[in-house]
């Protein structure tokens, strides 16, 4: 190459394999070219370098195998490692998982397992039926402010008191009304609402078919109208009686065939009465040309008639025709002016015969007793008394109540009654409406014809149709006895009720045949005159939503309880057919149904708490469903409020927390949380607790329930004090009872803990939080109840739940509408809540993901305002405020 080539940096061109010198050969090469010209130690340091080589080979191939291994060892320890940690982060996921729904499940109602998992439960409603059914039963004194032996017949003084309501003779008969007896009448009758247009109807049709229950005035309102139109209508003197009573035998067209036969002359211008007995077995009442038959024989003679019938089934194609009216009751408050003075001046008229026919007494007596005008303002004061009216219990008085009362009235007054007397006789007016109203029911069936001929058997031993109309006959006693169960329920459910008493009524009484069911047998006009009922409107829950109702209730406090005691004490038969009624409510799915049948239930419990007992409330307590078991705690709860009985119960429930089988315990859980059942709320705590932590928490969540339904008791401080005490526990079990009494007192609305009664604080806040009600009324427990909520929410076990739960709190701010709800309780409660730093950064996250919820984002302002709620500061500024 020459030197331009190599300044030029081209690249010398390498030699060919071929073209190798000499001197390039391998040094092994060459040694073996020597021949045996080569040392011994050359040979041995030519082997050793080869197997120097070759090791060192051997050794960098291991070395680089060891490496790859403890990698591949590595990366699989560490992939070990990863899933370990996987499979502990899962399982720990699954364990809060677990833990989080056993806490969930132990917040639920306990009729949740009945109505699904996310199913509404219906206790709030049921606590409000329960409230209104509890008004219509006085527990306030027990069963011997009546006593019937006493004073169904007694003579006090003057005064005969005579209450037993069953009629003295057979029914009435023919023959003329005294003059006496009419003169007596026009100075006592009070006229009824409507009594002119009465009078006009009989004047102008000549008949007239009077309809009206049993008790009304409608007989002396008859007889008061026959009196006046006929007194001008030209009757010669002498001739004969004017007014008449005709008997039921022949009826219509015997009264139509005498008017019409020999001797009509003779009646003109008088007048008749006669009582038609429709609900009498085989009786038929008569038909429109009956009727216009007896009114043309009537016009022959111009003479009057007044037809009357009781309010019924059978009776309306009477009122609908030509000739019917109802005949409204007289004014209660008249009709007793009347009576009082009445009596005051037979009182005076007594006292001026005895001066006359014995003057040496009368000398002795004082002659500066009150005036009558004084004597009667005085007892109608004393018929206003708040005492006196509630033991009367009737809104509207009858004639003959109205008879008793004033003379009961006067006779206190005269001093002829003690005032417990007085009160004891005010009692049975109630007592003797519900005597009248079941007496001579068997009578009646024992005349009802059979299939075969009277015998009421088949003769083949097989199912016969038995007695007929026998379910007509039990209809109007089963709505009493229904009404008397339910009142205050919608006229549907009450009506439905009747239908299935009827139908068990009519079983019991003819085993061996099937009772005919009338469908149309329903007249609800008659069934409210017969059973002393109005209706109402109102409305009632079905399935968490209120809806118009009408309501049906009786006009008198005092009648519920008449009705139940007089089926209960005096008609043992009727027990075993009422006893499976009640079970049937029991499963009724409606609150305002099976809460009012268990009201009732506890009431016949304490007229026979033996019977109760076995019949009643043990076979319920120890049953599947939770309906049953709550059914028998509110009748032992209702049997607890009358102090004859407390003892007895708070002993069986006290048994039952103790020794009882599991649903035994459960009942007692439930009547524990009602407040009766224990001596104190201690007691009931202790036996809370033993129920809760028993068998690892089985029946927690009952217990815990009940735990949060005392909190609406007086001694609340006690209640939260406890459950604090729990959650310190050293024991899992108990601290596990107070952090899930703790979450569901967060979740617990007003209105379903049964102490809040109406009117009450807690009360008018019903639909609020049960805590935010408590903190809003009560601030000296708003410390406890953080602490406790802080507890739980810094739980492992309990934090997600309870986190929920303070999110339904945040919620109850303000309702959908906008307005305000349970703010001044969270006013109370977030700031001692969210005291700390860390608190307040988890109210923060809190609030954040409420504002994020996709399906019911929280809105920015309200999030906001609970904010500063929560962390109030004087110093805040606008733009603070605006943006959180």
């Amino acid at each position: 190459m020459s030197d331009e080539q190599r300044a030029a940096g081209a690249p010398e061109r390498a030699p060919r394999p071929d073209e190798r010198p000499r001197d390039d050969r391998p040094r092994a090469e060459e040694g073996r070219a020597g021949g045996d010209g080569g040392s011994a130690d050359s040979k041995a340091a030519e082997k050793g370098k080869n197997e120097r080589d070759k090791n060192g080979s051997d050794r960098d191939g291991k070395d680089r195998d060891g490496r790859d291994k403890d990698e591949r060892d590595k990366d699989e320890q560490g992939k070990e490692e990863r899933e370990k940690e996987e499979r502990e982060r899962e399982e720990r996921e699954r364990e809060r998982e677990r833990v989080t729904g056993r806490f969930k499940e132990h917040t639920r109602d306990p009729l949740a397992e009945e109505q699904g998992d996310d199913g509404p439960t219906d206790l709030a409603a049921a606590s409000r039926a329960r409230h209104a059914t509890r008004m219509l039963f006085d527990t306030g004194r027990d069963l011997n402010s009546f006593d019937r032996s006493f004073i169904q017949s007694a003579h006090i003084g003057d005064i005969h008191l005579r209450l037993d309501s069953r009629p003295s003779g057979a029914g009435m008969r023919s023959g003329p009304v005294p003059e006496d007896e009419l003169r007596g009448l026009r100075r006592v009758h009070v006229e009824p609402q409507g009594y002119v247009r009465l009078r006009n109807a009989l004047t102008a049709r000549r008949l007239l078919v009077l309809g009206a229950a049993p008790g009304t005035g409608r007989t002396s309102t008859a007889l008061s109208l026959l009196d006046e139109v006929t007194a001008g209508a030209g009757a010669e003197p002498g001739s004969g009686p004017r007014v008449s009573r005709v008997g039921p035998d022949g009826g219509v067209r015997r009264l139509a065939d005498l008017l019409s036969g020999e001797g009509a002359e003779d009646r003109h211008g008088t007048g008749y009465l006669l009582e038609l007995a429709l609900t009498k077995p085989g009786s038929l009442p008569p038909d429109a040309m009956d009727l216009d038959g007896l009114a043309a024989a009537l016009d022959g003679c111009a003479a009057f008639a007044v037809i009357v019938v009781t309010l019924g089934s059978a009776a309306n194609p009477l009122l609908t025709g030509r000739y019917g009216m109802i005949c409204p009751p007289a004014p209660t408050q008249e009709l007793l002016t009347t009576r009082l003075r009445e009596k005051l001046e037979e009182r005076r008229e007594g006292r001026e015969d005895l001066a006359a026919g014995a003057p040496d007494l009368a000398a002795g007596a004082p002659d500066h007793g009150p005036r009558p005008e004084d004597l009667l303002t005085a007892a109608e004061e004393l018929a206003e008394r708040e005492e006196v009216r509630d033991a009367v219990g009737l809104k509207d008085l009858r004639p003959a109540e109205a008879e008793l009362l004033a003379s009961l009235l006067a006779g206190h007054l005269l001093g002829d009654l003690s005032y417990d007397e007085l009160l004891s006789g005010c009692r049975s007016l109630a007592a003797g409406q519900a005597q009248e109203w079941f007496v001579g029911v068997d009578r009646a069936l024992t005349a009802l014809p059979a299939a075969d001929g009277g015998t009421g058997q088949s003769g083949t031993g097989q199912s016969g149709p038995g007695r007929s109309g026998t379910a007509a006959l039990f209809h109007p006693v089963a709505f009493r006895i229904a009404l008397a169960v339910l009142g205050g329920a919608p006229h549907s459910a009450v009506a439905a009720a009747a239908h299935l008493l009827t139908w068990e009524l009519s079983v019991q009484s003819d085993p061996d045949n099937t009772p005919a069911r009338p469908l149309f047998c329903d007249d609800p006009e008659s069934d409210r005159a017969l059973s002393r009922a109005e209706l109402t409107d109102g409305r009632v829950e079905v399935a968490g939503a209120e809806v118009d109702a009408r309501l049906i209730w009786y006009r008198g406090s005092a009648l519920p309880a008449a009705v139940l005691a007089e089926l209960w004490e005096r008609h043992f038969p009727v027990r075993a057919p009422v006893v499976r009624w009640l079970r049937l409510l029991s499963d009724d799915p409606r609150p305002h149904v099976w809460m009012r049948a268990a009201v009732a239930a506890g009431e016949l419990c304490v007229r026979d708490f033996d019977h109760g007992y076995a019949e009643l409330i043990r076979p319920l307590a120890e049953a599947a469903t939770p309906r049953r078991r709550i059914f028998a705690a509110t009748a032992m709860d209702q049997a607890a409020g009358h102090a004859s009985h407390r003892k007895a119960v708070r002993k069986l429930v006290d048994d039952w927390s103790r020794y009882g089988t599991k649903p035994l315990r459960w009942t007692a859980a439930m009547a524990l949380g009602y407040g009766n059942a224990a001596a104190s709320t201690d007691d009931a705590l202790d036996a809370l607790a033993r129920i809760g932590v028993r068998d690892d928490g089985d029946q927690l969540a009952v217990a815990s329930f009940n735990v949060v339904r005392l909190l609406a008791l007086p001694d609340v401080a006690k209640v939260l004090r406890r459950m604090s005490d729990w959650t310190h526990h050293r024991h899992e079990a108990y601290q596990d009872l107070g952090l899930v009494t703790t979450v569901r007192l967060a979740v617990t609305g007003v209105d379903e803990v049964p102490a809040a009664e109406p009117g009450s604080p807690l009360g008018d806040r019903g639909d609020w939080p049960l805590p935010l009600a408590l903190a809003a009324t009560r601030p000296e427990l708003v410390r406890p109840m953080a602490d406790l909520l802080w507890t739980a929410l810094n739980t492992a076990r309990s934090k997600d739940v309870a986190m929920d739960a303070l999110e339904t709190l945040l919620r109850s701010a303000v309702r959908k509408d906008g307005s305000e709800w349970a703010r001044p309780g969270l006013a109370a409660l977030l700031p001692a809540l969210a005291a700390e730093e860390h608190d307040q950064r988890r109210l923060d996250w809190l609030l954040r993901r409420m504002m994020n919820d996709p399906e019911n984002p929280l809105p920015d302002a309200q999030a906001r305002s609970l904010w500063w709620l929560a962390v109030p500061s004087p110093d805040r500024t606008g733009e603070e405020e605006r943006h959180g």
